[in-house]
């Protein structure tokens, strides 16, 4: 009763402890020979719930006959005298809240037999008294904080059956003295840091049924003398990474294993045909190794196999029906990311009734496999890659329903669409086939819905328009459609991916897209979409990616904007937007890694309050009417520089489901426009390591700042089409990843740095029309770039690729006078006669500018002129120079 004083017993749990009979109270149990208190049992029978609180009070330790002790799962505070219950053969404290020590007094308990402390984030050493417990057959301590050092203590107790260290810090390499612990059955080290080859001691341990080292980080090759471990029913290697060379014959010797995983290594070699003898195995994962052959028919005989993953390594060859002749047991099948042609009947009738099949990138069309109309329990199907170039036979409707996970993806699937009926919550990955005709009417009980990269056209439509929505994902991107965005998207509260992008949809953004607050990316790049931007989306708190590039919005962007704190993209190039750039863009975006204003109407200066953006990595402003310098602060972009570490890009989307749980899927890969090298470039996969300026083609005036070249891990610089002068500062050689450069068409004078020859990577460089002077450098990298364009335009400049340096020596210089009167002469004339090229181009676009071009038209022309530019020049200043020498031979009449 002072026991149950102590306690608080909100659930009433203790309600049978009334009357002097203690041995009949719930929880308590007693000898029955004398009468003693030897059972004490206060474990909470619901899991996060009915917890008793307090602590342990004192007169416990009057139970001096006590063997059982169960407080697991409770917030009931330990006392540190437990040592003192001597009699004690069982404790388990498991799922408590205590102080993050182990009494040391536990040593003390030398008849304990049980002992478990899991899930409690312990942290403290074993105390080396636990090595006393000899009496010890069971411990687990898994699910806490605990270090390597603490293994030692154990090698001496040698009673031990049962240990169970696993989701610990456990590091270093396993003692080889933990081999003398030859009554061991089952030992679980998985999920810590544990590392080195696998001692060849553990050959010792022959009682061992379970050896768990799965999630560390073991090397090396599977050591022969495991060979001994023959009562093993379960060995878990997985996931180590660095576990390597072939799997050993032997392993078809443990005639009693049930589970064999390596997942998750570096294994090469065959699969050995003796696994097909192992009568008894139910599951066998191989996957994301370096395996290859072919796979062995001997796998067909493993009838109790309920799961075979033999995915993602190099297996190659056929699979046929033998490979299954007896798997009557098998409910989950992996085979994708293999090299495998699988080839069966159409009449075949399999042995199995699979839950699962994973069947991505392997050979199974072109025919859609017949026998899949015999398996009424599919839930999951993945057929990605899978070469089926046919129309979805009408007999799948009847397993469609089932199937709450469908990836028909990346085939050449013709036809319509299939009707989407509604059965219960799915996703359904359909993306890059050759559906075509009007899009199925959406449906409401689908979570994941990916249906871009088709040939579908007309409006999108609902199934139920009074029906809320569960989509998660909605892609539909590149396809044919047409219509306005309906306003029954706003419906779909869970969602959280729209990818509507590359279609030909109009209208305005619904102002009720501001109501889904978990939206993380909206893509509607490149329709035909009009109007301002609704202020509504300021409301979109977890908005990470915006992307409305190449559409007709215009306007202001909206304040309500500056509270989208969480966002990562940017992307509104190619608008008719007419703004200053906002500084609270540099203020509230704080996370901002891309921001794209390219081809609009932004006026103004460049504020410096984007010089708050550290996290920027491409800055892309071109094509504006941005004027006032460039701010020195730029300098300050700390993502720019060579040595910082790239965050994390959400190039993955991240797919909360129904039930609660996340599924990663790849159908929405972050992405940027970006002009390099002279052109436009798509970034997706490699978008993290992008580092990108343009301020190219606007009215930016002064001087380069010295600061931009602290920017060392610039890919890309592009100051073209601008008024900047001065000179190009000495210390360019510091962009060291620097692979296109582009200052034309501006007023820069002086000679051209040398140390631009230190720049290895460079691929693009264009230093036309400035007012260079001075001898090119030479070296290096530069030696590669010899298309004169690049340096045309600079009366002062020399060397090569241009014409050579003219000699000091006085022994040329009457030679050198002649050279240079005609080249004075050839030079007015060339600059004469370059002038009339762009001269009637200009001529021609105020021609043509009444003509109201369409505007892909006028985007396709104005990219021609913008790429070709330089060409165009050079040709135009060639030809009249050679016109001219006719002219003064007396070749060409006046």
């Amino acid at each position: 009763m002072k026991i149950k004083g102590n306690l608080t017993d909100e659930a009433n749990r203790l309600s049978s402890w009334v009357g002097k009979d203690c041995c009949t109270w719930k929880g308590v149990g007693c000898s029955s020979k004398t009468g003693h208190v030897v059972k004490l049992d206060l474990h909470n029978p619901i899991f996060g719930g009915n917890k008793l609180g307090g602590q342990v009070s004192p007169s416990l330790l009057d139970l001096n006959h006590l063997h059982y002790l169960d407080l697991s799962g409770n917030n009931i505070q330990i006392s540190n005298s437990l040592g003192s219950l001597k009699s004690l053969r069982y404790l388990d404290l498991s799922w408590s809240i205590f102080d993050a020590t182990i009494p040391h007094n536990l040593g003390n308990l030398s008849r304990l037999q049980y002992l478990n402390l899991s899930n409690n984030g312990l942290s403290s050493p074993i105390p080396v008294t636990l090595g006393r417990l000899t009496s010890l057959t069971v411990l687990d301590l898994s699910r806490n904080n605990f270090n390597d050092s603490m293994l030692y203590s154990l090698c001496n107790l040698s009673s031990l059956v049962h240990i169970d260290l696993s989701v610990n810090s456990l590091g270093g390499a396993i003692p080889h003295c933990l081999g003398n612990l030859a009554s061991l059955s089952i030992l679980r080290l998985s999920q810590n840091d544990l590392q080195g080859p696998i001692p060849s001691e553990m050959g010792n341990m022959t009682q061992l049924t379970e050896l768990d080292l799965s999630w560390n980080v073991f090397e090396g090759e599977i050591p022969n003398s495991m060979r001994n471990l023959c009562n093993l029913c379960v060995l878990d290697l997985s996931y180590n990474m660095r576990l390597s060379g072939g799997l050993p014959n032997h392993l078809g010797e443990f005639k009693n294993l049930e589970r064999l995983i390596i997942q998750g290594n570096s294994f090469y070699g065959p699969l050995p045909s003796s696994l097909g003898t192992l009568s008894y195995l139910r599951v066998l994962d191989t996957g994301n190794n370096q395996l290859n052959g072919s796979i062995p028919i001997s796998l067909g005989q493993l009838s109790k196999l309920e799961y075979l993953d033999l995915s993602k390594n190099a297996f190659v060859g056929t699979v046929f029906e033998l490979h299954f002749a007896k798997l009557k047991s098998l409910n989950e099948l992996y085979l994708h990311s293999n090299s495998l042609v699988l080839n069966v009947t159409s009449q075949w009738v399999p042995p199995f009734q699979l839950q699962v099949i994973g069947l991505s990138s392997i050979k199974v069309g072109p025919q859609f496999p017949q026998w899949l109309k015999t398996q009424k329990s599919v839930t999951a199907l993945h057929m990605s890659n899978a070469s089926i170039s046919v129309v979805i036979p009408n007999w799948f409707e009847s397993i469609y329903c089932g199937i709450i996970d469908l990836d028909l993806s990346n085939n050449q699937i013709k036809g319509k669409v299939p009707i989407f009926q509604k059965c219960k919550y799915r996703s359904l990955q359909l993306s890059s086939n050759r559906f075509e005709g009007p899009l199925t009417p959406l449906p409401s009980d689908v979570y994941l819905l990916d249906l871009s990269n088709n040939l579908l056209s007309g409006p999108i439509t609902v199934s139920d328009d009074s029906a809320t929505m569960s989509f998660t994902f909605l892609g539909l991107s590149n396809n044919h459609l047409t219509g306005v965005i309906p306003l029954s998207l706003c419906k779909a509260k869970s969602i959280q991916f729209i990818d509507i992008s590359n279609n030909q949809l109009s209208g305005k953004i619904p102002p009720c897209l501001g109501q889904l607050e978990l939206l993380s990316v909206l893509d509607l790049t490149n329709n035909s979409l009009y109007g301002e931007i609704p202020s509504s989306l300021g409301s979109l708190k977890f908005l990470n990616s915006l992307h409305l590039r190449y559409n007709k919005f215009y306007g202001k962007l909206p304040l309500s904007l500056q509270n989208l704190t969480g966002l990562s993209t940017i992307d509104l190039g190619e608008n008719v937007f007419t703004d200053n750039i906002p500084p609270w863009i540099g203020y509230n975006l704080t996370g901002l890694k891309f921001l794209n204003l390219q081809s609009n109407n932004f006026y103004g200066d460049i504020p410096p309050q984007l010089c708050h953006l550290q996290n920027l990595q491409l800055l892309n402003l071109a094509q504006n009417n941005i004027t006032g310098n460039i701010p020195h602060c730029f300098g300050d972009f700390t993502a720019m520089f060579s040595n910082f570490t790239a965050m994390v890009v959400l190039d993955h989307a991240y797919i909360l489901n129904p039930s609660g749980n996340f599924v990663f899927d790849k159908s929405y890969e972050e992405n940027i426009l970006d002009s390099m090298k002279g052109r436009e470039l798509k970034y997706t996969k490699t978008l993290k390591f992008l580092v990108s300026m343009d301020l190219s083609n606007n009215g930016i005036v002064g001087e380069i700042p010295e600061e931009l070249m602290d920017l060392s891990g610039l890919l890309n610089l592009n100051l073209s089409g601008n008024h900047l002068k001065g000179r190009i500062p000495n210390n360019i050689g510091n962009l060291t990843q620097l692979e296109s450069l582009d200052l034309s068409r501006n007023k820069l004078s002086g000679p051209i740095p040398p140390s631009l020859s230190s720049l290895s990577y460079l691929g693009h460089l264009n230093m036309s029309f400035n007012n260079l002077s001075g001898r090119i450098p030479t070296g290096n990298q530069l030696q590669t770039l010899d298309d004169p364009s690049i340096y045309i335009g600079n009366d002062g400049l020399c060397g090569a690729p241009l014409n050579s340096c003219f000699d000091d020596k006085s022994s040329h210089s009457n030679h050198k006078h002649a050279d240079q009167s005609r080249v004075a002469d050839e030079t007015d004339f060339l600059w004469f006669y370059t002038g009339i090229g762009p001269g009637f181009l200009v001529g021609f676009l105020g021609v043509c500018g009444t003509l109201n071009f369409k505007k892909s038209w006028r985007y396709a022309y104005f990219q021609f002129i913008e790429n070709n530019y330089n060409w165009i020049s050079v040709t135009i200043a060639i030809k009249f120079a050679q016109l001219k020498r006719k002219f003064n031979k007396g070749k060409l009449g006046r």
